[in-house]
């Protein structure tokens, strides 16, 4: 899935990730520098990289790649931490959406990306619900 080869940064000492995590407490403001020159990093990339410094900041082993913007059906499954089959389902059902070459399923990053989050938005609303549709809950 992969374009090169991923970066994997082992997780920070104990006191340098407790550093990181009191600086990004309430920081909006992520200025970056390039050889001294700052630059303002657009929105996506600054999330990109809000998200790997909190990472870091918990504790975390970090593993950095990049991803086609158009993917199989297998590294679309393998993104979403779903099996094929069920990918392959949710596409015949148009829950996610496909384009054929020839006879082969892809399917956009941005698409997976918008599901997951949409999955992400109803776990934390089934959340805030005191986890009533959770059956095996032992609230």
């Amino acid at each position: 899935m992969a374009l090169i080869a991923p970066r994997v940064a082992s997780a920070l000492p104990a006191d340098d990730a407790l550093a990181l995590q009191r600086a990004l407490d309430g920081g909006t403001d992520i200025t970056v520098f390039v050889d001294g020159t700052v630059h303002r990093l657009p929105a996506q990339a600054r999330d990109a990289v809000v998200d790997l410094l909190a990472r870091f900041s918990r504790g975390e082993a970090v593993t950095v790649s990049s991803v086609e913007e158009m993917l199989t059906t297998s590294q679309a499954a393998e993104l979403a931490g779903i099996s094929h089959t069920y990918l392959r389902n949710m596409t015949d059902r148009g829950e996610i959406p496909v384009e054929y070459r020839g006879t082969h399923r892809r399917i956009r990053l941005a698409a997976i990306m918008e599901w997951l989050d949409g999955q992400k938005k109803k776990q934390a609303a089934e959340d805030s619900d005191g986890g009533t549709s959770d059956a095996g809950s032992t609230k």
